[in-house]
């Protein structure tokens, strides 16, 4: 049976992404901290709620996870998925009260929107996803979405919306994809987006 580690870090909406990846197919999910598990997982699977520093914190709390995440991902190459604040964590760094040190898997910098006049932030609700190059897991379509910063400064680019500037909604490269949606909450097109990453050998 594949494993697919959900990673439980204490900041994700882990009930619901559960739900979902179980309600696209998926078996042997399994809600994890545990390095061992990830470290023979195969796929990993990292949600995020909340600000860039607090989930960044709370994954290094957990010995070995970041550690057991790396040498699967990068160094096996099993397929990763990042949600929201978990895709977010990819980056360099993030600018949500001060600078934070991000995994560094993705070349970027996660900053805050331009609050321009009569833009609402955070961004929340539905908007359209963009696909700017293709991808086996990615369709354009329309997902919701709830967050005040975003992936910017990227090469890795995989699809774009807009919130008084166009914004990064995916990102990815080699086995990993991110999504700054959450498929979780994104109905059909979700479950969709859901079953193609659990299709997906990158």
């Amino acid at each position: 049976m594949t494993t697919i580690a959900l990673i439980d870090y204490g900041a994700g909406n882990l009930r619901s992404v559960h739900n979902a990846l179980v309600a696209s197919g998926a078996d042997g999910v399994v809600v994890t901290a545990d390095p061992d598990i990830v470290a023979n997982a195969d796929r990993i699977v990292l949600p995020g709620v909340g600000a860039f520093a607090a989930c960044m914190n709370g994954l290094s709390a957990i010995d070995g996870l970041i550690e057991a995440m790396d040498r699967r991902v990068r160094t096996d190459g099993v397929p990763f998925l990042g949600i929201c604040v978990g895709m977010q964590l990819l980056a360099d760094a993030g600018e949500e009260h001060g600078t934070h040190t991000g995994l560094g898997w993705i070349g970027g910098t996660v900053r805050a929107f331009d609050p321009a006049p009569g833009l609402r932030i955070p961004h929340m609700g539905w908007n359209d996803v963009v696909p700017t190059v293709e991808h086996p897991v990615l369709a354009a379509g329309e997902a919701y979405f709830l967050h005040g910063y975003h992936f910017a400064d990227t090469a890795d680019v995989l699809a774009a919306s807009s919130h008084g500037e166009t914004f990064t909604a995916a990102v990815g490269r080699d086995n990993m994809i991110g999504l700054q949606f959450h498929p979780e909450k994104s109905q059909a097109y979700g479950l969709a987006t859901l079953e193609r990453f659990l299709a997906w050998r990158p």
